[in-house]
Parts: structure tokens; C-alpha cells; sequence
């Protein structure tokens, strides 16, 4: 697998890199491993999302902080400063734990907690079918998306986040897994403490991504953005 470590300038740029590293394992391109660090705060809407209602719009305005959305499922999501975004762009002929949604949740964060597992000294669990949890608290949320042949799998490992920007620009998800039984983001997040490079560190082990990634697709990212990451109709779509 490759390894790409790569923190482009704008939100919206980072969101179309992961399509397009999607597009081209699509079309036989290689399996990667991305990483990137946001450097501001912003809010990212599932693909299914409603604007109005994932997002406290007013409070992101009031605040200046850009709501975009993504490709994947999934819940809105504060992306900030101490959270490390992780990326796997895999074959779908990879192997029968790939072929369905469910499955492949378990593959992946099965596989993150297990290399996750000596850094932190208490159990990892899989909770909600797609976070990441010590104890009951929430500490990595994933999403997917699949195409023909390639998947992305997706998400955020809160490292060093400031939970009070949940607060602000988030109410309660209208979706909410059991676990989490109602409770404010306050009492539901929690940080891990770890430094990105640790993380990092791990997961590259994990996934053998020992390879870097020198040439990939960039040139396909700023019309993305253009047309569709940056795009009033696909963030306000729902």
C-alpha cells in the first residue's frame, strides 16, 4: 500500500483529494493511506445530511466558520486543530471482508484498534458500527463510500480537539447510536492525548503502507473543488 501524508491548503481541497485518490483506485490506480491535519475549524455535513439540521447554521456563521460537505455517510463533524484525519482508498477485490458496508466497518476499525491498542493502555472498542471508543466515549468517527470497484474509508481521530466547538456549532445529531444514550458531545467525545506521529506511526504498520505515494492525480482536485466542494447547491444539496 502507499502512503500519502499530505495536508493541502483549504478544506475543500483536502475533501476533493479523497475523492479523487478514490476515482483513481477506481480505475486501477494504487491502494493508499492518507493522512492530513486541518489548520482551522470547519463543519462537514455527511452527504446525506441536512443542512439546517446537522448544522447549527446561525452559530457557524456567527463564528465564521465555512460548512461543507462530503462524499460519505455519516454524521456532521467539527473538523479543527487536534483532530488527525485518516484516509484508506482500497480495491474492492481485495478480499470478501470488503464486499459490504458492515463488514468492512469491522475489517478497518478492527484493524485500527488492535495497532491502536498498546499507545493507550485501556481497550478499544468498536461501538455504533462506525466510532472508535474508550470506554463509552467516543474518540474516532468513520464514514465510507463505494464505487464499482474501490472504496474510501474515512475518518477523525480526536488527538488535542477543543470539545467546546462541538458544543457550539453541533446540536445533537437527529441519528444517534445507542451508546450514546442521548448525551450532550461534552460527555460523549473524548480525546486521546497521543501525538499525530504516534498515530500515524501505527497505522502505516497496520496497513503495511510503506510505500509513498510521489504521483498522484492533483491536478484533479481544484476542479472539484471548484464545481462541487466550494458549491452552494452540493453543500446546501439537502
Amino acid at each position: 500500500m502507499h502512503e500519502l501524508d499530505q495536508t493541502l491548503a483549504t478544506p475543500a481541497e483536502n475533501l476533493a483529494c479523497d475523492e479523487v485518490l478514490l476515482d483513481a483506485c477506481n480505475q486501477g490506480g494504487p491502494e493508499v493511506l492518507r493522512f492530513w491535519e486541518p489548520a482551522d475549524r470547519f463543519v462537514v455535513l455527511g452527504y446525506s445530511n441536512r443542512f439546517l439540521t446537522e448544522a447549527d447554521s446561525a452559530a457557524c456563521q456567527r463564528w465564521g466558520v465555512p460548512v461543507l460537505r462530503r462524499i460519505s455517510g455519516g454524521g456532521a463533524v467539527v473538523q479543527m486543530p487536534g483532530c488527525l484525519n485518516y484516509a484508506l482508498v482500497l480495491r474492492l477485490d481485495g478480499g470478501t471482508g470488503r464486499q459490504t458496508i458492515g463488514v468492512t466497518n469491522q475489517l478497518v476499525l478492527g484493524h485500527i484498534a488492535k495497532a491502536l491498542q498498546p499507545l493507550i493502555g485501556g481497550e478499544v472498542r468498536i461501538d455504533g458500527d462506525t466510532d472508535l471508543a474508550l470506554g463509552s466515549r467516543k474518540f474516532a468517527g468513520s464514514a465510507q463510500r463505494r464505487l464499482g470497484h474501490a472504496l474510501l474509508f474515512h475518518g477523525s481521530f480526536l488527538l488535542e480537539a477543543d470539545i467546546d466547538w462541538m458544543e457550539r456549532l453541533l446540536p445533537l445529531p437527529s441519528r444517534q447510536p445507542a451508546y450514546r444514550a442521548g448525551r450532550r458531545h461534552h460527555d460523549f467525545v473524548t480525546n486521546l492525548g497521543l501525538p499525530p506521529d504516534v498515530v500515524k506511526g501505527a497505522l502505516r504498520s497496520a496497513w503495511g503502507a510503506v510505500t509513498p505515494l510521489v504521483e498522484w492525480p492533483r491536478s484533479q482536485v481544484e476542479p472539484l473543488v471548484r464545481t462541487k466542494y466550494t458549491d452552494g447547491s452540493w453543500i446546501r444539496k439537502f
